[in-house]
């Protein structure tokens, strides 16, 4: 909640109808907790607006998710899928009980006053305002790396105005100095940083190990480490507790994931929870040059992406093993165990087990023990609000295994 102009408001964010288009991903989060640039959306209207906000979100998500009303200050409820900028964040706050900002036919938010009540069949009656704001919207699963530059440089001012940087070591090779951030804690030897392309971004603790190659946008969050030799090319950006290895190149891991090794990870989007294993690769060009098409679980169907290069889409918790070769505009769900050789299904549903050869269900039972584990390796506990996400995922995607 926060006070803005002189009256409290509360900001909830709302999973509009982009979340459809943002599964897998959004099988385990709202659409606000997706990650681009360096922050995800939530932590950005968060800075923005200096308010803490809630969510309305799937009902099984509510939980880990929960939405906050109020009936003695005005509700003000933000589309999740929107990232704010200086011109949006004005136009919300101006926002009186009543009033809606829209982007044509798209509804970016609403001050329903003290009425806890919301959607679009409830607004239709309130006054309605144009936004001017070009604000960047994710409606893709692509949007996430191909829009992650310009989020990136967003965040960086956002992040870094004011603020002084931390001195790097003289053991490194730098060029454009100036666009380069370095929070307290992080370590960076021998390495060389190229941020004339791109500003660059090192969190609290974070490392970059020696030899290791960084061309800009980039940013590398907090407790996150690049491994020996690793090559970087941007805009990428690696949430935090990761680390990663080998050649990367424009993509974005949410967090809590690895990719320690050797092996191409390209024009890609990985959740949280996953590890790909040694010498893993991901195709972002077809041979002939042509569209990439995705999976898209709210037609059921691929569809174009409209790009020339796209990668691979990873959902939370799910892994590959050694050697593991992935197609061009590959889509993995949530949990998935994939392993070797060939070019497994460029659609793999959640909870599946297997590769090329074909696969079976990956037990809920043993998907929560890896679960525990993994999670005890960051002190952190697999509770049973965790556990109940995860069952709801699988049941409701059984159709996609079948």
């Amino acid at each position: 909640m926060g006070r803005l102009g002189g009256a409290f408001m509360n900001f909830i964010l709302f999973d509009d109808n982009t979340r459809n288009s943002l599964l897998p991903l959004t099988y385990t989060r709202p659409v606000a907790d997706i990650r681009i640039g360096i922050l995800t959306i939530r932590e950005k209207w968060e800075k923005w607006l200096k308010a803490e906000t809630s969510t309305q979100s799937q009902d099984y998500l509510s939980e880990k998710y929960p939405s906050e009303f109020t009936i003695d200050t005005d509700n003000i409820w933000v589309a999740g899928s929107f990232l704010p900028n200086h011109k949006l964040v004005e136009e919300i706050k101006s926002l009186q009980p009543g009033q809606v900002l829209v982007s044509a036919d798209t509804l970016i938010a609403a001050n329903t006053g003290d009425d806890k009540s919301f959607g679009t069949e409830n607004t239709s009656s309130y006054t309605r305002f144009e936004s001017h704001a070009k604000a960047l919207r994710l409606e893709h699963l692509w949007d996430i790396f191909s829009k992650n530059g310009e989020a990136l440089k967003s965040d960086f001012e956002l992040l870094t105005v004011g603020r002084k940087s931390l001195a790097l070591s003289s053991t490194n090779q730098v060029i454009g100095i100036e666009n380069i951030f370095v929070e307290e804690g992080a370590k960076v030897e021998c390495a060389i940083l190229n941020a004339s392309t791109g500003p660059i971004y090192i969190g609290k603790d974070a490392e970059i190990m020696e030899g290791s190659i960084v061309r800009g946008p980039f940013a590398l969050c907090e407790h996150s480490a690049l491994k020996l030799g690793t090559k970087i090319y941007g805009p990428t950006t690696i949430g935090p507790h990761s680390k990663v290895g080998g050649e990367v190149n424009n993509s974005v891991i949410f967090g809590y994931s690895n990719k320690a090794h050797d092996g191409f990870l390209g024009n890609s989007v990985i959740g949280e929870w996953c590890n790909l294993g040694a010498d893993s690769n991901n195709s972002n060009l077809k041979n002939n040059y042509a569209e990439v098409k995705l999976w898209n679980y709210d037609k059921e169907a691929m569809v174009g992406t409209g790009l020339t290069f796209c990668g691979l889409i990873m959902a939370d918790h799910s892994k590959c093993g050694i050697n593991t070769m992935f197609n061009t505009g590959t889509v993995v769900g949530v949990n998935a165990n994939i392993f070797g050789a060939g070019f497994p299904a460029t659609h793999i549903p959640s909870f599946s087990w297997g590769g090329a050869s074909g696969f079976t269900t990956y037990k809920p039972e043993q998907a929560f023990e890896v679960a525990k584990r993994v999670f005890e390796r960051r002190s952190l506990v697999f509770d049973q609000k965790e556990q109940n996400i995860l069952t709801r995922v699988f049941e409701i995607t059984v159709k996609h295994r079948n």
